[in-house]
């Protein structure tokens, strides 16, 4: 809303710094602080309304140390992060823009399936939550809904750099980089040097005119990626601050990746396709890294708010849709690779119960206890040991991801 409330100010009066607005950096940096001051000053009062009203988390007993000293600690914190995030957006961020449309969506979205998960947990005393089938009928329903605004929308386009032989110089001096804008739904491969993947190329065995087909696969992806990484975020919070940590430094090298992917002079640097429109993305990544960051001051050890599925399914779809937005989705086994981790653990744990069960009469495990920083924690370590080392896992992870811009 300010954008155009100071591009209107420029055009018609000349106002002296409405210009500043035109600046995505400007407003990336004025969103961050924004949502930090919001999740910090707001989010106090939120915790004071919640416990006013007794919505405290329920806790199993699974014998883990401090555990159950954390009964009644007020959740559906994920409100905190969601509001500390959209009011910023809304009030900095073009609100045309097909890519801040898609996170709006994706965030109000998944806020409600988290919410209504934690409503029936809480009000409901339903300690199961939201049945299944019905959260990932959600999940999958995103995923159909953002895959197909991503491939069908117009404004949803790409530049590829054009061969040198085709490279011309202009008469101002400039070098002409890249081709035209055109729709595709090809992404980027870690590592490699001619980085790009046609999704469509997975469907070569149906033969001539294969490539009509190609926004099955592509939906299919988004499809998947919601589902996966919003699953994966939720088994991450288990412990004070460590999927609001681990969140925030996925967010901001996500934040990095969609401000290159949308600057055209650092694309070309790079080398990395040139996503029109994409840099405004980096607008709600700092924002929401910002809503993050300031949502932990409540819920590092020992927390005084649990984010709740209101809050780990919102993160978990958010990420994996900007991945999916500028074309690095193939980076997120390793960027997310905490959320891979603990994903991971859960699945092998209970495959490796059943095998063994079936085999043997009786059901082993592999781990102590999963997801697998309750592993750690029977191993006896405390949770906030825990809970940093992770962020130091994840922050190697990040600037791991980052400098594969360079790894050919």
């Amino acid at each position: 809303m300010l954008y155009y409330l100071f591009e209107y100010l420029e055009n018609e009066f000349s106002l002296t710094g409405a210009s500043v607005f035109r600046y995505i950096t400007f407003r990336a940096a004025a969103a961050f602080m924004l949502s930090l001051l919001i999740t910090m000053i707001f989010g106090k009062k939120i915790i004071d309304f919640l416990r006013a009203k007794q919505i405290g988390e329920s806790i199993r007993d699974l014998g883990l140390e401090g555990q159950v000293q954390k009964a009644g600690t007020p959740t559906m914190g994920g409100v905190i992060i969601i509001l500390g995030t959209l009011i910023p957006v809304l009030l900095l961020a073009r609100l045309d823009n097909i890519y801040i449309i898609i996170l709006i969506i994706t965030t109000v979205w998944m806020g409600l399936i988290g919410f209504a998960d934690d409503y029936i947990k809480v009000f409901r005393k339903n300690k199961d939550g939201l049945q299944g089938k019905f959260k990932v009928l959600g999940q999958v329903g995103l995923g159909l809904i953002v895959g197909g605004m991503l491939y069908f929308h117009p404004d949803v386009t790409i530049k590829e750099q054009l061969p040198e032989s085709q490279q011309i110089v202009q008469q101002n001096g400039r070098k002409v980089v890249f081709g035209e804008a055109h729709k595709s739904i090809k992404t980027t491969v870690p590592f490699l040097k001619h980085n790009e993947l046609d999704y469509a190329k997975g469907l070569v065995f149906l033969g001539d005119g294969y490539e009509k087909y190609g926004w099955i696969v592509f939906i299919f992806v988004a499809v998947f990626l919601v589902t996966a990484v919003s699953n994966g975020a939720n088994l991450t919070d288990g412990i004070d601050g460590l999927a609001a940590g681990s969140s925030a430094i996925m967010v901001i090298a996500l934040a990095i990746f969609a401000w290159v992917s949308g600057n055209i002079i650092f694309a070309e640097y790079l080398d990395v396709m040139y996503i029109p429109m994409s840099g405004e993305m980096a607008v709600f990544t700092f924002t929401f890294a910002g809503a993050l960051i300031g949502f932990l001051w409540y819920n590092t050890y020992p927390a005084q708010i649990f984010m709740g599925d209101t809050g780990s399914l919102t993160i978990g779809g958010i990420i994996a849709v900007i991945a999916m937005a500028i074309r690095k989705e193939l980076l997120l086994p390793i960027l997310a690779g905490i959320f891979v981790m603990e994903n991971l653990s859960v699945l092998l744990q209970v495959a490796y119960f059943k095998y063994t069960k079936k085999k043997f009469g009786e059901g082993r495990r592999i781990f102590k206890m999963s997801p697998l920083h309750h592993h750690y924690q029977k191993l006896g370590y405390h949770e906030s040991k825990i809970v940093n080392r992770f962020w130091i896992v994840g922050i190697l992870l990040a600037v791991f991801t980052i400098i594969t811009l360079k790894i050919r």
